[in-house]
């Protein structure tokens, strides 16, 4: 009976996808807004998380940029339902743009984006050891990927697999369709660290909440959220060159933004060491919060488990 759930999900996927893949670009993008508004208004559960993960997020930090909408007592207070309804419109707008480079129909989209940044992807790959390519569910990350793939180097994914295996294998035919591989978490290390140790590409997102045996409490937007540990002890035991990585969205398309390589914490002390580059590789996720608050996953319930 699960099979055939799972078969009728992925038809229905399908189905629904065709249309938004053959739209003119301009229209299907204002169809992905309004998918992203269908479910903001339709999905009240999500909703509420996302506006109460806003309102409970602390936005000032030093060095932050400003930030857009404005601040509301210093923090985005009254502006958390519009943020949580750009956010899923941004969603939306996401999620057209890779039915479309599923379909083949996405050299438009793949084209608009801009690279920064490429200077410190070139020295850290002379190194000889791998990049770690730390990110988050950031603008629309899943294109940030194809692109580097097209335009860099292939990356190897780290990712969950998609409860339904019918629409898992659909994604995943999007994320390896230009020389990307992907890597699922369960049984993870060992792909992982080989890949580096060939000089390749891996890359993690850190912004979801993690069980406490991978990792620790640290601050992320003023409160304490669990955190994953696997990046920082994996660039210590590899060498692996760090390099934050994200896409934010521009008025003519998207722009990445690749960060030159992080130094790893010195402490003699490897948990002291572990915990402090942790928090480091965090600090840019956030931000990118500050910069873009509508292009991170709010759904999410980030700050579970504290």
């Amino acid at each position: 009976m699960k099979k055939a759930v799972w078969l009728i999900e992925a038809v229905l996927f399908i189905i629904l996808s065709i249309p938004l893949a053959i739209l003119p670009f301009k229209w299907s993008m204002k169809a992905g807004e309004i998918l992203g508004l269908l479910v903001f208004y339709l999905w009240g559960s999500r909703r509420r998380i996302a506006i109460e993960n806003i309102k409970g997020s602390v936005v000032s930090g030093q060095g932050s940029p400003p930030l857009s909408p404005p601040l509301a007592r210093g923090g985005w207070g009254g502006n958390s339902e519009l943020i949580a309804r750009e956010t899923l419109k941004n969603l939306g707008k996401s999620l057209v743009e890779i039915i479309k480079i599923f379909y083949g129909l996405g050299k438009k989209i793949i084209d608009s984006v801009d690279i920064e940044g490429i200077e410190n992807f070139n020295r850290a790959k002379s190194k000889g050891k791998g990049i770690l390519f730390l990110t988050g569910h950031c603008g629309n990350w899943e294109l940030m990927v194809i692109v580097s793939s097209v335009k860099l180097s292939p990356i190897a994914i780290v990712a969950r697999a998609i409860n339904n295996p019918c629409v898992n294998k659909i994604i995943e035919n999007v994320r390896q369709r230009y020389g990307n591989s992907v890597i699922y978490k369960q049984g993870a290390l060992k792909p992982i660290i080989q890949t580096l140790k060939d000089n390749g590409c891996v890359g993690i997102l850190m912004d979801q909440s993690v069980i406490p045996d991978e990792g620790y409490v640290i601050d992320f937007l003023g409160r304490g959220a669990w955190t994953t540990k696997m990046p920082a002890l994996i660039a210590r035991k590899t060498g692996a060159a760090v390099l934050p990585v994200f896409i934010h969205r521009t008025n003519g398309g998207h722009r990445i933004k690749i960060y030159p390589e992080i130094e790893l914490s010195k402490n003699g002390d490897m948990e002291i060491a572990v915990l402090a580059d942790t928090k480091n590789f965090s600090h840019f996720i956030e931000e990118y919060i500050r910069a873009h608050p509508s292009e991170w996953l709010w759904i999410h319930r980030r700050w579970k488990r504290v």
